[in-house]
């Protein structure tokens, strides 16, 4: 570490970036906090958010915002590009696509994952995933959209299929997110049609596995599956989703057999992550090995081996037993932020180690799982507790004040009243109208292409 006072650079500002920068907000440092959305979302609550529970407000926060008390920590939008570790610098892309460049005594890189397709990236087209704002946005818009398209059209298998959605993916996010749309068919719009009735729609959950939420214990699970399917979640466990279309998706066992075809126009997907660009970028500059869905291979304290002045945190850590969830993304902040300060005290550095803090899964309105160590409780508890949990780790007292008022009020009465969702307009092609023409593949491609 240099003799003036060290650059930090953290690119990132999920809950890895923010913890850090914040640990370090009134240490003799000077921190750069990077971020391609000038804002921290608290990605929890994205299918909160996409199924019209909370605001975009009660789950995001700008930097700027957050920081502002404190001189030594500044805030900047763009994307990271290019890493130089000989001359310890960062190329960034702005919005408008022009560049410019940050220098560095110390990296956290934070920048999280991504959502993958699992090597079938055309899926996107059809298949939303849930990893961003702008996400949860196009999520609600379909999800109501698929309700109005239905009600202008007569009974038939056209109108099946808008009443018909898919989630591939049966871990945490795919879960939560079946059944919030099935509680938004069967209360929120049960009354507000006329030609068609909301609870009739199907809500189809697809997983390769055996069971949905692997990471919870079995007992768990079970009492999952039971409250999914009291709400109408249709499972469909041992297959893999093989294509994805305009008008519906292909399915294929696990264990043989002949593909199965589903006729529906609205599928959400939640099946996998993978690193960003940028970080497959480092590690390959770095010489780092990576595993299958890029994480970074670490050291103990979470360097990058031969570059103690480089660290990775959060999903992007790939070391075994740290799980990609935000408790681990905090808690790996925190330790980049007291290695720097050991640093400057001249005191050696100490491993990371992860304390897990359990898991949680929202199955409906009254029901939830959770998961501490020994301690299992599902339903009206489970539900008590999932929320104050996830209150409890929001950004901001503005935040939790907000989102604690919202959610004592849908105690009382389960509404949504966050539903707005806007359309494109013809003569804007940058926002389309969705499920237009323009939707249609080039002619001479293949289906799902």
């Amino acid at each position: 570490m240099s003799a003036q006072r060290p650059k930090i650079l953290i690119i990132g500002g999920g809950f890895g970036g923010l913890f850090c920068a914040r640990r370090l907000a009134k240490a003799d440092v000077d921190v750069t906090l990077l971020d391609r959305s000038a804002g921290h979302l608290f990605q929890p609550l994205l299918y909160q958010c996409a199924t019209g529970k909370l605001a975009i407000g009660q789950i995001s926060r700008p930097l700027r915002e957050e920081f502002a008390p404190y001189p030594n920590v500044k805030t900047l939008l763009g994307e990271a590009i290019v890493l130089d570790p000989d001359a310890h610098t960062v190329t960034v892309r702005r919005p408008d696509e022009t560049e410019f460049v940050i220098d560095y005594d110390v990296l956290v890189l934070a920048a999280g994952m991504r959502q993958s397709y699992l090597g079938h990236e055309a899926f996107a087209r059809w298949a939303p995933g849930m990893k961003t704002l702008d996400d949860a946005l196009e999520i609600r818009q379909r999800i109501f959209t698929a309700f109005e398209i239905a009600e202008t059209l007569p009974p038939g298998p056209e109108r099946a299929s808008w009443l018909t959605l898919a989630v591939a993916g049966g871990g945490p996010t795919g879960v939560e997110l079946a059944g919030q749309i099935r509680e938004v068919a069967t209360k929120t719009l049960a009354n507000e049609f006329h030609s068609i009735q909301p609870e009739e729609a199907r809500v189809l959950l697809f997983d390769g596995g055996d069971r949905v939420l692997k990471s919870f214990a079995p007992d768990l699970t079970s009492r999952a599956t039971q409250a999914l399917t009291e709400l109408g979640v249709e499972m469909h466990l041992g297959v893999h989703v093989t294509d994805v279309r305009r008008d519906g998706i292909t399915v294929t066992p696990k264990q043989g057999g002949p593909d199965q075809q589903f006729a529906a126009r609205t599928v959400l997907w939640t099946a996998g992550v993978e690193a960003v660009p940028f970080a497959r970028h480092v590690a390959e500059v770095l010489g780092a090995p990576t595993d299958r869905s890029g994480r970074i291979q670490v050291e103990p304290d979470l360097t990058v081996a031969g570059h103690p002045e480089i660290f990775v945190i959060g999903d992007l850590a790939g070391r075994e037993g740290l799980p990609g969830v935000a408790e681990n993304a905090m808690q790996g902040g925190l330790h980049a932020a007291t290695c720097i300060r050991r640093d400057l005290e001249g005191r050696p550095r100490r491993p990371y180690r992860y304390r897990d803090l359990g898991s949680a899964a929202y199955i409906s309105h009254g029901h939830a799982l959770l998961q501490l160590g020994r301690v299992r409780v599902s339903g009206y508890l489970g539900w008590l507790a999932w929320g104050l949990i996830h209150i409890a780790f929001l950004t901001g007292v503005s935040n939790r004040v907000s989102t604690v008022a919202t959610w004592l009020a849908s105690i009382a009465r389960p509404g949504r009243f966050h539903r707005a969702f806007m359309l494109g307009a013809a003569d804007r092609p940058e926002q389309r109208y969705t499920y237009s023409t323009s939707d249609l593949p080039a002619e001479g491609h293949a289906p799902g292409s």
